[in-house]
């Protein structure tokens, strides 16, 4: 498993505790809460993502939200909330990021994590997305 998806894996670790507890955010980028220490790119990686993805969390939600149809936020399980937020974040601002490789990563790794139909309905959602963000 290469680097960038070990840090999404943080990323998406920190983004669900954050849900979960509403974490500070210092104390999710420090990455104390892990196993084993990131190496330098893994945390340069995760700490961008978590970052960004909180920061503009609002406009990501309603990116999330217009794409969801009859399904509202507070539906969505929380682990499939957070890899659609840091995903989202990659589809909107991370231009230098492949759209393919955000959602295949997304995909991936609700297949994971996420229950059996997660990774079905994490690449629905992101697909919409990246549709309407070409358009």
């Amino acid at each position: 498993m290469g680097t960038r998806r070990h840090a999404r894996i943080f990323a998406f670790q920190a983004l669900y505790a954050w849900e979960e507890s509403h974490s500070d955010t210092q104390e999710l980028l420090a990455m104390t809460w892990l196993d084993k220490e990131p190496g330098e790119n893994e945390r340069t990686f995760a700490s961008l993502l978590i970052s960004g993805t909180l920061e503009n969390l609002h406009e990501i939600d309603r990116t999330i939200q217009l794409n969801l149809n009859t399904w509202t936020l507070d539906r969505l399980s929380r682990l499939d909330l957070a890899i659609l937020r840091m995903s989202t974040f990659a589809l909107l601002y991370q231009r230098d990021v492949p759209a393919n490789v955000t959602i295949n990563e997304a995909v991936e790794i609700a297949k994971q994590f996420g229950s059996f139909e997660s990774y079905r309905f994490v690449n629905g959602v992101l697909d919409g997305i990246l549709k309407a963000t070409l358009s």
